[in-house]
């Protein structure tokens, strides 16, 4: 039987290979080829690198993507699905293989003694002559390729959710600090105005004006703190703990590492896991195509026998040796109804299905690469602005209590003065916040891996 099968499948119908990556890229985008570079400025023209945590150099971040990576219920889902996945390629592998059983008889009569005793042994095999069974291993090994690379993109993504809710949680205590700063500040001016009253130099609207002013800013250390705890139980959540808004994190933000390498556009297509997935769904689809294609056409199978029958109650010939055969049997399709048809064509519309995936994943990705790029150059032109702001306002209000103390400015010139230096250093905080977390989705978004060093738990 694997000599007949092996000569059938030499002389069976040859698979047709799926679509190639630039095959599919003059289908997907034939008005917008794409470009030798991205159009963004910002990045280093070099191959992409991995490691991309280790750049903002906290070891305690990397210590919790460790534990998401182990504890994430979300990822332990995808890996899940990896593990299905190779188990249905061993399942279509299976199909190409002789299919072999055994049946045991035995029975007795009444008042004791043997009754009819036997042992059949049975073999088939259908010879994939059309390559319906290659076709669906095909396709399997190819949906599987796609949850492994779907796997990537999930660590990948869990690592950057990971890390961006790490820098939100520490802009939420810095942005505490700050409004505590402001708080104390306006103490200080209502102090100002009990003793400008006090001494005759005052009046009580300006007192009364001053410590509306502390309780604003009270009630806005309250929000902050609050969404701080958010903050801290989204970060818990990731990294599998349980959301209690008691996790660590620094009391400072990460510098900004220097400008990455962002490689060209046509290496995201074969980098980038969730287009590598996109793209095998698509030679998936082709497959099943196929599949359905074949399964028009007869099937041809070899089979196989053997039996040993012996009993008490009826005289059996050649009771002593073993039977055998050899045979073989065609199957082959005349009317379903459409049936079959109809398959092909639910096929081919996936396929067209699975093609626009791939496009739009693709735009997708390049989407993600310039936008990422567009806003690094951005906020890095207002970090710049507003580090000088922070500066102005900080000196103007210096100058204005100055001038309240000694009488010559009223208490809402101060009050102004206050409120745009708090303004200014919140903005400033929210820029440096978003430039890491920009530079965090640059990295996903180009698909680099980030390859962690071998550390241990984080602490609670």
């Amino acid at each position: 039987m694997p000599a007949a099968a092996l000569s059938a499948l030499l002389c069976g119908c040859a698979l047709k290979a799926p679509p190639t990556t630039a095959e599919l890229g003059q289908e997907v985008w034939p008005l917008a080829p794409v470009p030798a570079a991205y159009r963004a400025s910002g990045g280093v023209p070099a191959p992409v690198a991995d490691r991309w945590l280790a750049t903002f150099d906290e070891p305690a971040l990397t210590a919790l993507v460790n534990d998401a990576l182990v504890y994430n219920a979300d990822l332990r889902v995808a890996a899940a699905r990896v593990e299905q996945a190779a188990g249905y390629v061993k399942v279509a592998s299976g199909a190409l293989l002789p299919s072999v059983g055994v049946v045991g008889l035995g029975g007795g009569k009444s008042g004791g003694g043997g009754g009819l005793e036997g042992v059949f042994l049975n073999a088939s095999l259908e010879l994939d002559v059309w390559g319906r069974l290659r076709y669906g291993r095909a396709a399997a090994m190819a949906q599987s390729v796609a949850a492994q690379a779907d796997y990537a993109y999930a660590r990948q993504s869990l690592a950057a959710l990971v890390s961006k809710a790490w820098f939100l949680a520490v802009e939420a205590g810095l942005q505490r600090q700050i409004a505590k700063d402001a708080l104390q500040s306006a103490e200080v001016l209502l102090r100002m105005a009990d003793d400008r009253l006090r001494v005759g130099n005052g009046n009580q609207r300006d007192v009364m004006q001053a410590r509306a002013n502390v309780g604003t800013y009270r009630d806005t250390v309250k929000q902050i703190e609050f969404s701080r705890d958010q903050a801290l139980r989204s970060l818990e959540l990731l990294v599998g703990r349980y959301p209690s808004a008691e996790i660590a994190v620094a009391d400072r933000l990460s510098s900004m590492p220097p400008p990455p390498p962002v490689g060209v556009p046509s290496e995201l297509l074969e980098r980038r896991p969730d287009v590598v997935a996109a793209e095998r769904r698509v030679a998936a689809a082709f497959d099943r195509v196929g599949e359905a294609k074949a399964a028009q056409l007869p099937r041809i199978s070899l089979t196989a026998g053997g039996s040993n029958v012996s009993s008490d109650l009826i005289v059996l010939k050649d009771v002593n040796s073993p039977v055998w055969s050899l045979g073989a049997n065609l199957v082959a399709p005349i009317y379903q109804g459409g049936a079959l048809q109809a398959q092909v064509e639910i096929r081919t519309a996936e396929q067209k299905q699975a093609v626009a995936e791939y496009a739009r994943a693709g735009q997708k990705a390049f989407g993600e690469v310039e936008s990422a790029l567009g806003a690094e150059s951005s906020l890095r032109e207002r970090d710049a602005i507003l580090a000088a702001t922070v500066r102005d306002s900080a000196q103007a209000l210096e100058i204005a209590r100055t001038q309240y103390r000694i009488g010559s400015a009223d208490l809402r010139t101060v009050e102004q003065s206050q409120l745009s230096l708090y303004a200014a250093r919140t903005s400033l905080l929210r820029v440096q916040t978003e430039q890491l977390a920009q530079r965090t989705n640059l990295h996903l978004a180009l698909g680099g891996g980030f390859d962690l060093p071998v550390v241990g738990s984080a602490s609670p």
